[in-house]
């Protein structure tokens, strides 16, 4: 059988089979749609068994579910609030009983404020919600993983955490202002957990979409397509897409970017680049 050079997070090489690879489990918060069910099934295509995790459990939901079998690997959906930290020890056991052991966990999962509006507006009750999702829950759902990560004896090369934050890291929109806080937030743990799980040999990523065309951006379509495509928001004139981004994830979780965590990567179309 013909072998292939694959390099893994030390930089060595070694000779692996062409056949597929067999990566272990990855948990994938918020894979019900979207970017989430993009990302579920282009790293089942890569030889992930999936976590499927989300609120719902619905149609969509069995969809990528069957999405993924179709790759020819295993889907199971767990139904989780990330916010709800006393529920993580249940639904890892779960994953690892039924799937197997964690080797990639993607924090996909996020809200959006419930309306766009002034910022001297906002509520408290609004601002709690969004930072117990998007930065609470990830931080500490990240925690409980890589703590089993970190105890494992039979730890594999290759394993890692991959943060999606947002353009709103750094640009700032004040009509939707604790997205922001929460994504800048998370730009931070993605840092630190780089730095505290580099001697484990996990590597973490943080990964800043743009405008990507989800139901999480269809309030702003009409919007925005005018200065998509005049070049004024970004250098690519067009929509990104729930497959831009599954695809920069998957370059880096199969070790595609070696000497690397702790990075930044912005697949927003050029979005961040500074201008005149």
């Amino acid at each position: 059988m013909k072998a292939d050079v694959q390099i893994n997070n030390r930089g060595d090489r070694r000779a692996v089979d062409s056949a597929p690879i067999d990566r272990g489990v990855a948990i994938v918060t918020g894979g019900r749609r979207g970017i989430g069910q993009a990302i579920c099934v282009e790293l089942a295509s890569a030889g992930f068994d999936i976590a499927v995790v989300d609120l719902r459990d619905d149609d969509t939901a069995r969809e990528t579910v069957r999405l993924v079998e179709e790759q020819g690997q295993r889907a199971s959906l767990f139904r989780l609030d990330i916010s709800k930290t006393s529920d993580y020890a249940a639904f890892l056991d779960g994953v690892e009983a039924g799937l197997g052991q964690v080797n990639c966990l993607v924090n996909n999962a996020g809200i959006q404020v419930s309306e766009r509006g002034d910022l001297l507006d906002v509520s408290e009750e609004s601002f709690d919600r969004l930072i117990d999702v998007n930065l609470r829950g990830t931080f500490f759902l990240t925690q409980a993983v890589a703590k089993r990560m970190v105890a494992r004896a039979d730890a594999p090369e290759d394993r890692s955490i991959v943060f999606i934050t947002s353009a709103n890291a750094h640009l700032v929109s004040p009509e939707k202002g604790p997205y922001c806080i929460s994504k800048a937030g998370l730009s931070m743990a993605s840092q630190q957990y780089a730095l505290r799980l580099a001697e484990h040999g996990i590597g973490v990523y943080e990964i800043r979409p743009g405008l990507i065309m989800t139901d999480m951006t269809a309030d702003v379509v009409e919007r925005y397509t005018p200065q998509i495509e005049n070049g004024a928001i970004c250098a690519v004139r067009r929509w990104g897409q729930p497959h831009d981004i599954a695809r920069g994830i998957t370059t880096l979780v199969t070790g595609g970017m070696p000497f690397s965590t702790g990075d930044v990567y912005n697949i927003g179309g050029g979005m961040q680049i500074p201008r005149l």
